[in-house]
């Protein structure tokens, strides 16, 4: 019942994303113009600007609350999100790198092309750091390292910066946007996304098992090194590519498993999904409602995002001071 829920959620978000925009259209003649392809002007801007607009802010918020659900899960901690292990800011490196040397400018995909590569690299560094035997202790202080570290030289970049406009480019850049979007960030996201979500859902039996202890998981067969090895990989794969089409997008990995925790249970295969469905519909109504809110004014998703999420955080802290009272 709460998948359907879920499922038809999304999907009427996804047709509001597709026949909300700037020009007076009706719903029908838009999703017409989709279909039938006649070649006119109507049908360019819904293949051309809509359609890889709402796909993007399906597989990004996809990503992010699987990758979300995945984290808490092998972690064992609520506040967990997939940023901790610093993919995120690997990728956001990347990218800033590939705007400030003029490779974002010198070849069309240079942008997100670095940031796919610095998410690899980020991973790299994580899994060294951490070791092959690590705990998640090690890899929380491996991946906190390496966002300390990116951080630290995002802001170098930034400060060393030759002009004023390269630097608004990587702030704005940071912010998290669906705009001027093709079906070709689509192609370049949609392998990478589909093969980390292949693995990260792969995990649900290990996570459930976790929930007894590493020590229990161990003695029902699970090979823990494996499975944070497959999760580091899955989630670099969806969070390096989400990144490299749509920019830092934050707390959403972090709110939807939260959010539906109470609706499917406390087992983290179950959560795996849901959160899934429930990261498609938060990043597709967000940008739905980025384009309502001002739209003579290219309000950022990431901005919009934050917004929602960091009162959500506070009233999870709140709660959890509550209950250990």
């Amino acid at each position: 019942m709460m998948r359907m829920a879920l499922i038809l959620t999304v999907l009427l978000l996804f047709a509001a994303s597709l026949v909300i925009g700037p020009a007076p259209i009706g719903p029908l003649e838009s999703l017409h113009a989709l279909i039938t392809d006649t070649d006119g002007a109507l049908s360019m801007v819904m293949r051309e600007i809509r359609l890889p607009r709402a796909l993007l802010a399906l597989l990004v918020g996809g990503s992010l609350g699987l990758a979300g659900a995945a984290m808490q899960g092998y972690l064992r901690n609520p506040l967990a999100d997939p940023g901790l292990i610093g993919v995120s800011g690997s990728a956001a490196l990347g990218a800033v790198l590939a705007i400030q040397t003029g490779f974002a400018a010198l070849i069309p995909l240079g942008l997100p092309l670095g940031a796919l590569t610095g998410a690899f690299l980020g991973v790299f560094l994580i899994l060294a750091l951490a070791g092959p035997r690590g705990t998640s202790l090690t890899l929380i202080l491996a991946g906190i390292a390496i966002s300390s570290l990116t951080g630290a030289l995002i802001s170098l970049v930034l400060n060393l910066s030759p002009n004023p406009f390269a630097a608004s480019e990587i702030v704005f850049w940071m912010m998290g946007s669906l705009t001027d979007r093709s079906m070709v960030h689509v192609w370049i996201a949609l392998p990478f996304i589909a093969l980390g979500a292949v693995l990260l859902l792969g995990l649900a039996r290990g996570l459930d098992a976790l929930t007894l202890g590493e020590d229990a998981a161990a003695a029902m067969g699970i090979n823990l090194s494996r499975l944070r090895l497959t999760l580091v990989i899955g989630t670099a794969c969806v969070i390096g590519a989400s990144t490299a089409v749509a920019g830092a997008i934050g707390f959403v990995g972090l709110v939807v498993p939260h959010i539906l925790r109470g609706f499917v249970g406390a087992r983290p295969g179950r959560l795996l999904w849901a959160s899934a469905l429930g990261g498609a519909g938060m990043v597709l109504a967000a940008d739905i409602a980025v384009r309502l809110i001002v739209p003579e004014r290219d309000l950022k998703l990431g901005v919009l995002t934050a917004l929602i999420g960091a009162p959500l955080f506070l009233h999870l802290i709140y709660r959890t001071r509550r209950d250990a009272a």
